[in-house]
């Protein structure tokens, strides 16, 4: 970047105090660069254990750890951190805006990834690093099987990180449902966009089932709780439900890695064919499929469990109908290509790779959607083969591509190709080395997450062959590295569209200014510098602006909605956990015992009036009644703390008469559950608070009411989930 000369005497503060959506993309890329040395070092050091047979490089305990760090670092401190980089630069960029939607939020999310990431990786200094994978299977992540702390540093962080992944995903779709360039309608956008902002919707709804399931586990931990921990006498938690919940977030979690990637194809093959993508509808159609087909096919991780045959060939059908769409999308890039003047440039040779390789992958994956495949297969390393085969031969490769195509735009200064070949050949050669020998050991038998195996034919020169490929990845990795630095350095000037390219991020200087552009082009289709610059063949208009993809909401409104829909993904897996977990009798203490109705009932109109006195404190306001706004809203208030006082006596009865979350499963899910809505019920109190001293400031006067309106959604949420806890808590054990 070239810094202005106030940049460069504070150049230190201007990057960690920046809410500029470009710095903060980078600061992503940067984070995630670092991370991945991190996580490539423990990946090699696991190879180096695996190269021979009956090696004692490595004892269990240290390569448990370090299998469990590296599948932990590669998926949320390299993958996502990455991806979040791309869709924090481009995204504004490519639909005309000049920054995220609330750059604060934007900046904030940020710098919990390198938190997170050292919460994770202080577990080391802290007794241990966690060694329970990076799924962390119930009961091995709990306290009688793993004492040390590395477990719940392990959760701490990922709870860490699922916020800030949260507030990005909330961010980059009020920036394109808010802050569009007029012309640029949802049709019109570019598809890495387009993906991107689909792909928020998934972070917003899986996201929060992780962070159910890691409460859940620390409350078992640090509690005594009975989630997952199975107990003698009917009074213990299930293990399979931890593999419920963390699947029902797992597999949407491969497509929040993998959706970006294919943004990021999708811009690359149409620039070096030099022809329109094939089939945009098809291609943005299918990334709507794909994001609802993903959480329905959480169970095919666990067809080894036994599930039963009826629930097995549910998400057999399931699996194999999310391949549909991910087909359509590689016949879209591949018929691209066909016809076109392909330039071989780095980034499009890594395109091509993640296409065989993702294809690959794909089929592979498909394999273990036929459960009896499966069964046979699931624990071996044809699995592990399978997965980075998506991971690495998908992912990476696609942002390899990602990186080559806007290196010139972030830095003004173009990669070298000629290293850029270098890495391409060192990474595709390593990386079918690794893992293409990997399916076979699978099919061999080896078995997955072993730290060393006998001597067995087959088994020894095919582990070398992996880990020499290792090595392979990682000289690779090392002169893209190299090749960036030297870039940096004295790399060929880019100019601002040295590809010729026809989206919007291409119209402005590189690297752009603070404010993004100048003046924008016009926008009539999904190529405007394409029509810009052959105003006698434009493409043809797409839409028009009576079409209801113009319409741009408040962005206060959408965002608190979509926060609201988050955390309710949240409660809805306590309440359904509260459901499983009391439908059956149980031994000791129960609702119908400890839990008073009336008592109960009596605070909670308390909250329901609430409603009503925060809905007539908006009505005073967008009448201008000031006064009255603020005696309404006041009164809210404490209705509120009457809901929180009489909560805080029932939990006080409950503690004297010897129920604590220990006890039993009633009381670790009914305080749990109602702990958690009473937090959000007292942040709540604190937003009102806010809204009561800006009125009594005198900041509402001119009757605008959205701040207020944002705030009324989430207390209205807070209401309707007690409605829920409530029925099933309280009325529903009377009613047996």
């Amino acid at each position: 970047m070239i810094l202005s000369g106030d940049d460069r005497a504070h150049w230190e503060l201007a990057w960690l105090s920046t809410v500029d959506h470009k710095r903060i993309g980078v600061l992503y890329m940067l984070t995630g660069l670092v991370f991945f040395v991190f996580g490539g070092v423990e990946a090699l050091f696991i190879r180096l254990q695996l190269a021979v047979p009956d090696n004692k490089l490595l004892s269990p305990e240290t390569y448990n750890m370090l299998f469990t760090m590296h599948g932990t670092t590669m998926i949320f401190l390299v993958v996502m951190p990455v991806v979040f980089g791309f869709a924090n630069y481009f995204v504004p960029l490519q639909v005309g805006a000049r920054d995220m939607a609330f750059p604060r939020l934007n900046a904030f999310s940020f710098w919990l990834v390198p938190f997170g990431g050292i919460l994770l990786h202080f577990s080391i200094l802290a007794g241990g690093a966690p060694a329970v994978g990076w799924f962390a299977y119930a009961p091995l992540s709990e306290t009688p099987y793993s004492s040390q702390l590395g477990v719940d540093y392990w959760a701490l962080a990922l709870l860490v990180l699922g916020i800030g992944s949260v507030g990005t995903a909330l961010n980059i779709i009020v920036t394109v449902l808010c802050l569009r360039a007029p012309d640029m309608t949802l049709r019109r956008m570019p598809l890495f966009s387009w993906i991107n902002f689909v792909n928020s919707f998934i972070v917003i709804l899986a996201i929060p089932v992780l962070n159910a399931a890691l409460v859940m586990l620390l409350i078992d931990r640090r509690l005594e709780g009975h989630f997952f921990l199975p107990r003698p006498g009917g009074n213990g938690g299930s293990a399979i439900m931890w593999q419920h919940i963390f699947w029902a977030f797992g597999h949407p979690e491969v497509y929040i890695m993998v959706l970006p990637a294919f943004g990021i194809i999708s811009e690359v093959i149409p620039v070096f064919s030099r022809k329109p993508i094939f089939g945009y509808e098809f291609v943005a159609g299918s990334t709507v499929a794909i994001a609802i087909l993903s959480f329905g096919v959480w169970a095919h991780h666990m067809f080894t469990v036994g599930l039963g045959r009826t629930t097995d060939l549910f998400f057999v059908g399931a699996s194999m109908l999310i391949a549909i769409p991910t087909g359509v999308k590689v016949l879209n890039w591949s018929v691209t290509m066909l016809g076109g003047r392909v330039r071989f440039k780095a980034a499009m040779l890594f395109c091509i790779a993640f296409l065989l390789q993702f294809l690959c992958g794909g089929i592979t994956g498909i394999s273990h959607a036929v459960a009896p495949f499966d069964w046979q297969t699931k624990n071996s390393y044809f699995l592990v083969a399978h997965f980075h085969f998506v991971a690495v031969g998908g992912i990476v490769f696609a942002i390899l591509a990602g990186l080559f195509y806007w290196f010139p735009k972030i830095s003004g200064r173009m990669l070298s190709e000629r290293l850029g070949k270098w890495t391409f050949w060192l990474m595709v050669i390593g990386f079918n080395m690794t893992f293409i020998t990997q399916h076979f050991l699978g099919l061999a038998g080896m078995p997955r997450r072993v730290y060393t195996y006998p001597v067995l034919p087959g088994w020894g020169w095919m582990n070398m062959v992996s880990t020499i490929g290792a090595f392979f990845m990682a000289a690779a990795s090392l002169v893209l590295v190299w090749n960036i630095v030297l870039t940096l350095l004295r790399g060929e000037r880019a100019g601002d569209n040295p590809w010729n390219a026809w989206t919007l991020e291409w119209a402005t200087t590189s690297p752009p200014p603070p404010e993004n552009f100048d003046t924008l082009p016009p926008i009539h289709s999904r190529r405007p510098l394409w029509d810009d610059a052959n105003p006698d063949r434009p493409d043809p208009v797409v839409g028009t602006s009576a079409h209801a993809d113009v319409v741009t909401p408040d962005k206060n409104k959408a965002s608190i909605l979509l926060f609201i829909a988050s955390e309710a993904g949240f409660f809805g897996i306590l309440i359904l956990a509260y459901l499983f977990y009391n439908a059956t009798p149980r031994p000791g203490p129960n609702a119908r015992e400890m839990l008073h109705l009336f008592k109960t009932g009596m605070f909670s109109i308390a909250l329901f009036a609430s409603s009503f006195t925060l809905w007539r404190s908006e009505v005073a306001l967008r009448k201008q009644n000031h006064g009255c706004m603020v005696r309404w809203l006041a009164l809210t208030i404490i209705l509120g703390g009457i809901f929180i006082v009489g909560q805080g006596l029932e939990y006080w009865g409950l503690f004297n008469s010897g129920l604590q979350v220990g006890t039993n499963l009633f009381a670790t899910t009914f305080f749990t559950l109602t702990g958690f809505h009473g937090l959000h019920v007292c942040i709540g109190l604190v937003a009102l608070l806010i809204m009561l001293g800006l009125a009594l400031a005198g900041d509402f006067k001119k009757g605008s009411s959205t701040a207020l309106e944002a705030v009324g959604y989430y207390w209205h949420f807070v209401d309707v989930v007690w409605v829920f806890v409530l029925s099933v808590v309280y009325i529903l054990p009377l009613l047996r």
